[in-house]
């Protein structure tokens, strides 16, 4: 299992983890577009094939946020959402941001526990945050040392 950069002849399978994790993906023009806009894009193969994946962008020049990240069911349980995070995190923390953080469904206890293994702390609900209506999330990452950013 080793992480790399995403490249576009990983976009069908990264799509298809999307669909089948997710009951709101995003369209694949959309992560195309996220690509190609430049965001933090990285994958995680195991035996040639991509089983997890990652997004992540730099808002304001200061703020870094996560956008996407799925696992095959699969593969779920193995360390590659830890994996993606852990590396993600390095990333971000590395350009001296004054936040980290992230939306996740209240609905979703897993992922919520997840985050929270890795330093997240929900900051905020935000009402009606996604198209059916439900609650989100934002959760924040509680380990930043540098304020850098103006």
């Amino acid at each position: 299992m080793f992480i790399r950069k995403f490249n576009l002849s990983d976009l069908e399978r990264v799509i298809a983890i999307e669909k089948e994790v997710f009951t709101d993906p995003y369209p694949s023009g959309i992560l195309e577009e996220l690509y190609n806009f430049g965001a933090g894009f990285l994958v995680v193969e195991k035996k040639e094939l991509v089983v997890g994946f990652i997004v992540f962008w730099i808002k304001n020049d200061c703020e870094g946020h996560i956008i996407s990240l799925a696992v095959d069911s699969k593969y779920q349980h193995e360390g590659v959402g830890s994996l993606l995070v852990t590396t993600s995190l390095n990333v971000l923390k590395s350009l001296n941001l004054k936040s980290i953080q992230l939306e996740v469904r209240k609905s979703n206890i897993i992922a919520r526990q997840f985050y929270k293994k890795h330093d997240f702390v929900e900051d905020e609900y935000l009402i009606n945050y996604y198209d059916d209506g439900e609650v989100g999330i934002l959760m924040k990452y509680n380990k930043l040392n540098h304020y850098k950013c103006y």
